[in-house]
């Protein structure tokens, strides 16, 4: 179908509208990462790299980023297990209630996250807590991060299942394979793509997560989206904040843009 130029003038003015609202204000903020005028005077009077050196060398930021690290692999790995496994028991056999687990499945990463957030801080203080000792931490931004990103994986793994079919792990079967080695043989070399494509978009998800964090983080465990979020409003940290969010947006980008790469595969077609 072909559009008329007026049409096609609309759409690429549309376009470049939402993209300007989306894209000019991370420039912004680049561009005060190094700007000399402690207060964001603009246009910048002069430019500066002090306030990167700074964040470079700051122990808050680093500790954050550590956490995030930890948590963005720990819900990564829950992830894979977990979503891979709902995954191939979705797609390969029938069973009671399976359209009400495959509902389940999806809804966290359906409901709003500050729902989800406030039903894992109660299930803390009332259950994990007294019952378990476990209070706020890691291990509960790891859960808490896990619910949505299982999701991620349950979809991807989901997709490349039905363009693959079954058919070779059937004729693996006939051939006298038991599951275990037609999963590892057959099944497991055509979702691998799939796997390191959901695996890297659960890792970016959880990387820069902040609504579920909030209530799951404890005071001596924020992540990096939480450390900024905390100094953003703070006179003396502000240029700082600004080069950890450049920082934050950068590492968000690259496992999203490997996804992508990885998620065009053809299922047939590994490029790992």
């Amino acid at each position: 179908m072909r559009l008329g130029r007026g049409i096609r003038i609309s759409l690429w003015i549309f376009a470049s509208v939402v993209l300007a609202f989306i894209y000019v204000p991370l420039v912004v903020v680049s561009v005060n990462s190094f700007n000399s005028d402690r207060t964001f005077g603009w246009p910048p009077p002069g430019f500066t790299t002090q306030w990167w050196s700074t964040a470079l060398t700051a122990q808050g930021p680093r500790d954050a980023l550590l956490t995030s690290v930890k948590a963005g692999l720990g819900a990564t790995a829950l992830a894979l297990v977990l979503g891979t496994l709902l995954a191939l028991a979705l797609s390969r056999f029938d069973f009671f209630g399976k359209q009400s687990v495959s509902v389940l499945v999806v809804l966290p990463i359906a409901l709003p996250g500050i729902v989800t957030g406030i039903a894992l801080q109660s299930m803390i203080q009332n259950v994990l807590s007294p019952v378990f000792g476990i209070g706020a931490g890691l291990f509960t931004i790891i859960v808490g991060h896990a619910t949505f990103c299982i999701v991620i994986v349950f979809n991807n793994v989901t997709a490349r299942l039905r363009r693959m079919g079954a058919s070779l792990e059937q004729a693996s079967a006939d051939l006298g394979a038991r599951p275990l080695t037609t999963f590892r043989r057959v099944t497991f070399p055509l979702l691998r793509s799939a796997l390191v494509a959901g695996g890297l978009l659960a890792f970016g998800l959880s990387f820069d997560e902040i609504v579920v964090t909030t209530f799951t983080a404890g005071p001596d465990s924020p992540t990096l989206p939480i450390w900024i979020f905390n100094n953003l409003f703070r006179p003396n940290q502000a240029p700082v904040v600004n080069v950890i969010a450049v920082l934050l947006v950068v590492l968000s980008l690259v496992p999203v843009w490997l996804a992508q790469r990885l998620g065009g595969t053809d299922a047939g077609g590994s490029r790992l």
